[in-house]
């Protein structure tokens, strides 16, 4: 059968780098890696396969059938951990092979998938999760493998927002200096948040507990200095008032302040800016879409106020620039999509989600106004001497 790893299409390689959940749908461009969808690993099982006198080539093209050894043979395989682990590296090469849209992901803290930004299925343990289930459940996945495989691929043109240069006279914004702190850990050594992991990466428990938050207060200052800049430079209503709070979907009940800006353009995108007592910051941006600063303030991620600050200004620098467009719905789903380009054209993100945070008629009136820009939010109007 020559090499043991050679089933599936390509060469086999090791599994991409560990993202942080918080951003596995929204990275920029810039952070993304070439897809993985052979990954090595699945050698055990293919001997094991060899010993039942079964193709491991026919099995890789036969899910159901797959599903079905893996059942039947599921307490022989949970013997040997390496060969439930290669068991399970061999169902993910399976599903991945399914889709053109399909890859392997790796998050931090957490499981492998496999699939696409509509579906994913999570590796690990999913060949004890097989060998106990009953055959309802095990009817079930296979249907739902089988209906992922025969879904077409949405093949939607990406959405390119445009962002206005800025103007030769507009002023630039300038960040405000924040405190410098230092936070000491039990012992009395200063915690150096932001550069705190060395390659062994966090430990363990680091992913279930937030230190210090207060290190996020410089967010506020962030948060007050943009919609000041953003007041001065261009034709918009600042208006801070407790009523907007309901503007924002997430975490509005650790909201304590909303400022909204509505530019004086009905096609350029209004912002809602939360002030949270984490603290931190919350911006809801057009209709449908809300960040989150800091995104994750775990300790095993690390951020500072520094780091979130530079997302956060993005963020708001590109909506007033007209960088920013939404989409809704988008597939058979009906998900919710943006995307973001930076005035100067230096990054790009994007994501898509299922807007199942927002009520049903605010989602009838986003697909109608949505419609009036399809080529993105426009930039917000400049203000006149």
């Amino acid at each position: 059968m020559g090499d043991a790893e050679d089933v599936f299409e390509g060469p086999a390689v090791e599994l991409p780098e560990p993202m942080r959940r918080s951003r596995a749908l929204y990275r920029p461009e810039s952070e993304t890696q070439r897809p993985v969808r052979h990954a090595r690993g699945y050698g055990p099982f293919v001997a094991f396969c060899i010993e039942q006198d079964v193709d491991a080539r026919q099995l890789a093209s036969d899910s159901a059938r797959l599903v079905e050894l893996m059942h039947s043979s599921g307490a022989t395989i949970a013997n040997d951990s390496a060969l439930e682990a290669a068991a399970g590296v061999f169902a993910g090469n399976v599903l991945a092979s399914l889709r053109p849209d399909a890859q392997w992901r790796t998050f931090e803290g957490g499981s492998p998938t496999v699939g696409n930004d509509d579906l994913q299925f999570e590796i690990e343990g999913l060949p004890g999760r097989i060998r106990d289930a009953d055959a309802e459940w095990l009817q079930g996945f296979i249907s739902v493998i089988q209906e992922w495989e025969s879904e077409e691929a949405e093949n939607l043109p990406a959405m390119q927002p445009r962002p206005a240069q800025p103007a030769p006279d507009q002023p630039p914004y300038i960040r405000p200096a924040l405190p410098v702190e230092v936070f000491s850990s039990p012992d009395g050594q200063p915690i150096p948040y932001g550069s705190r992991w060395g390659e062994d990466g966090p430990l363990p428990e680091a992913y279930s507990m937030d230190s210090n938050t207060e290190r996020f207060a410089g967010l506020h200052t962030v948060a007050r200095a943009l919609i000041e800049h953003l007041g001065e430079v261009y034709d918009v209503d600042v208006d801070p008032d407790p009523e907007h709070v309901p503007d924002l979907l997430v975490h509005s009940d650790e909201v304590r302040e909303a400022v909204r800006l509505s530019p004086r353009d009905p096609g350029a995108a209004v912002l809602t800016i939360g002030f949270t007592s984490y603290p931190g910051v919350v911006v809801h941006a057009g209709l449908l879409h809300e960040f989150i600063f800091p995104s994750c303030g775990c300790d095993a991620c690390d951020e500072t106020a520094e780091s979130e600050a530079d997302r956060l200004e993005r963020l708001v620098l590109a909506v007033a620039a007209g960088g920013y467009g939404e989409r809704y719905p988008v597939g058979r789903r009906g998900w919710s999509e943006y995307a973001l380009t930076a005035a100067d054209g230096a990054w790009e993100e994007g994501g898509r989600g299922e807007p199942d945070a927002v009520a049903g008629i605010r989602l009838r009136e986003a697909e109608l106004k949505l419609q009036e820009v399809p080529e993105g939010w426009r930039p917000w109007p400049l203000r006149t001497s």
